[in-house]
């Protein structure tokens, strides 16, 4: 579990979530806050009583011994606040914000299907930074309902949530973002999906005593979460710190049991969308954040403490990365392409022809995905794969009679390079 998504309460409780919860706790009233100097207004906290069950039998000493009130954050509301940054931070983010818009015009004008496999390269990103690893075979696999690896499904399913993020777009609201963290987690854990959460979430330690953040009592979460979204639908900020700010508020508040860093870069993807920064493709800014991902976490806590300039850095620097990175597997792709043209000894519009473009985007497919992508017979498929075979586009894998496939293995080396380059900052 990567440090900035939730580790729910397994082992205790707080007085709040009874039914005979103090009520002043639970609806409490958020200050406004006053960003009139040059500071973000800082993350208080306030102590929240802590029970543990006596029929958990993993209750042992250590916790016994925590059995003193905790300390959860309480967030500034910051719908109507605007941030005092640096000039030069102003203008490295603007910068910024004008290549993720130039990149976006160049690579939507491209012909192969580019903004499928950016979405994917992000969300497989995005999976990493919380360790949920998988290779670019398990995740083509996953998308075919084939892989055996859990990781390989988990990023599939945030591929999913990207996709609902970047549709609702123009909705930015509560619901929105629950149906964002819906598609994500519904089918491995249904039963926090539908709602913000009703339990307390930490970050790191086995109970909030020790824990590095411990998101706000359950009771402030809807309006935090309306107070947040508000800021993140005004039109008159600058983009890129609008959005990282969102975000950083969002890893704060910590809305769900899991899956919230996930769910965050989605909602920032949809705020991309909403502003037209991209309107075409998606950036994968979390294969930026891979490069560093200590930076990201301390500039979470830095905004936490009421310093916003690191993570408005950590989001600009992310964002030269991620360009510099997903212009590499265009190109790399680009010349895979283009050597499948080469080679290929097939007349433009037959169905060999016309799988290339599939393969770009899906590079491990059988052959009932092929028919159904293409609109045509299983019969028709299954005579384009051997021709592919032959000019060395796909390599035959027989994984048991009823597991046939065919991979291109030059898409899925691109892949796992821009994966590598992304953890190694090397571009």
């Amino acid at each position: 579990m990567g440090l900035d998504e939730a580790s729910p309460m397994a082992t205790g409780r707080y007085r709040g979530d009874a039914p005979s919860a103090d009520a002043r706790l639970m609806k409490a009233v958020i200050p406004e806050a006053d960003n009139s100097g040059a500071a973000w207004p800082a993350a208080t906290t306030e102590p929240v009583p802590w029970d543990h069950d006596p029929s958990d039998l993993s209750w042992n000493r250590s916790h016994r011994a925590s059995r003193e009130p905790f300390a959860a954050s309480v967030p500034p509301r910051i719908a109507g606040l605007t941030p005092n940054l640096p000039d030069t931070v102003r203008v490295e983010a603007s910068d910024a914000y004008a290549a993720l818009t130039r990149f976006d015009a160049e690579v939507g004008t491209l012909h192969a299907p580019f903004a499928s496999i950016l979405l994917r390269a992000e969300s497989s990103a995005s999976s990493e930074v919380e360790q949920l690893t998988a290779s670019a075979k398990q995740v083509a696999l996953a998308h075919l309902g084939e892989a055996r690896s859990a990781n390989a499904q988990l990023v599939v399913a945030n591929t999913s949530a990207m996709e609902t993020a970047v549709s609702l777009a123009d909705e930015l609201d509560a619901a929105a973002v629950i149906a964002m963290h819906r598609v994500m987690l519904e089918r491995r854990d249904p039963e926090i999906v539908g709602q913000f959460r009703n339990v307390p979430v930490w970050v790191g330690g086995s109970t909030p005593h020790t824990a590095a953040h411990v998101g706000p009592v359950p009771g402030r979460v809807p309006e935090l979460m309306e107070d947040l979204l508000t800021f993140a639908r005004r039109d008159d900020l600058d983009v890129l710190p609008q959005i990282a700010i969102a975000h950083a508020q969002f890893e704060t508040i910590h809305p769900f049991p899991d899956g919230n860093g996930r769910t965050g870069r989605a909602l920032a993807h949809a705020m991309l969308r909403s502003s037209g920064t991209t309107q075409q493709v998606t950036v994968p800014i979390s294969a930026g954040l891979l490069s560093e991902p200590e930076d990201y976490f301390r500039a979470l806590t830095s905004y936490r403490e009421g310093d916003v300039v690191p993570i408005v850095r950590v989001f600009t620097a992310s964002s030269f990365a991620a360009i510099a990175n997903a212009k590499r597997l265009v190109d790399d792709l680009g010349e895979v392409r283009a050597n499948w043209e080469a080679v290929l000894d097939a007349r433009r519009g037959s169905t060999a022809r016309r799988a290339l473009d599939v393969l770009i985007e899906q590079p491990v497919v059988t052959v009932q995905y092929l028919a159904s992508r293409l609109g045509v017979s299983n019969v028709a498929a299954n005579s384009a794969l051997p021709h592919l075979e032959a000019a060395g586009v796909v390599r035959r894998r027989d994984e048991g009679r009823r597991n046939r496939h065919w991979q291109a293995d030059g898409v899925l080396d691109a892949l796992d390079a821009f994966a590598a380059r992304a953890r190694r900052a090397t571009f």
